[in-house]
């Protein structure tokens, strides 16, 4: 299988850095601010970005992340094998009057942000919401737009774009490959609109 890279290790550092200081540009007063990532791979953005935040602002931002597994919309149209993996969610803080800036890896149909918004609320209601992606490869089927892009990737639809994380994947990477059934893909990513590869 052919992969095009898009981001190395150096370049996607760099990336989260700008984000960082486009998220404390824009939220000048840190303290009613808090960032939560969306399992798996936002979540791990998620953590880094609050180190970055953390150390332009001088201040310990709130961070959480948060599972989708059960607002998704096809959710009860999968077979059992197909489930989504779950994962705890964890949001220690009051989000009343905060600004959350939701993290995820790759922004594609919109509709993992939309389940996100719609957990988001069930733990309290944010005076705004903003969200901030590593990856915006378009095809979006939701009226759903990011406030912070680290990278735009004109994608072919039937095309899969490949987060890699060092936290999880032991490199830090994002390709573009071609979205075929080939067993290694299917066996590293269990559920492509959310793990790593959509």
């Amino acid at each position: 299988m052919v992969l095009k890279s898009v981001l190395e290790r150096d370049e996607l550092r760099r990336t989260l850095v700008r984000i960082s200081h486009e998220i404390s540009e824009r939220n000048p007063g840190p303290e009613g601010l808090a960032l939560v990532g969306i399992h798996t791979r936002g979540a791990v953005l998620a953590q880094r970005l609050h180190a970055l935040v953390g150390e332009q602002t001088g201040s310990e931002v709130p961070l959480g992340d948060i599972d989708i597994s059960f607002y998704r919309d096809d959710v009860g149209d999968r077979g059992p094998q197909a489930q989504p993996q779950v994962h705890a969610s964890h949001l220690d803080f009051d989000l009343s009057g905060r600004t959350i800036v939701l993290v995820d890896d790759v922004l594609f149909t919109g509709r993992t942000v939309r389940a996100a918004i719609g957990a988001l609320f069930d733990y309290g209601r944010p005076a705004r919401v903003q969200l901030a992606v590593l990856c915006d490869r378009g095809h979006r089927e939701l009226p759903i737009r990011p406030d912070y892009v680290g990278k735009n990737l004109p994608t072919a639809r039937e095309e899969r774009v490949n987060v890699r994380l060092d936290e999880i994947d032991g490199v830090d990477e994002v390709t573009i490959s071609p979205d075929i059934d080939e067993p290694e893909v299917l066996v590293a990513e269990e559920d492509n609109e959310r793990e790593g590869s959509r």
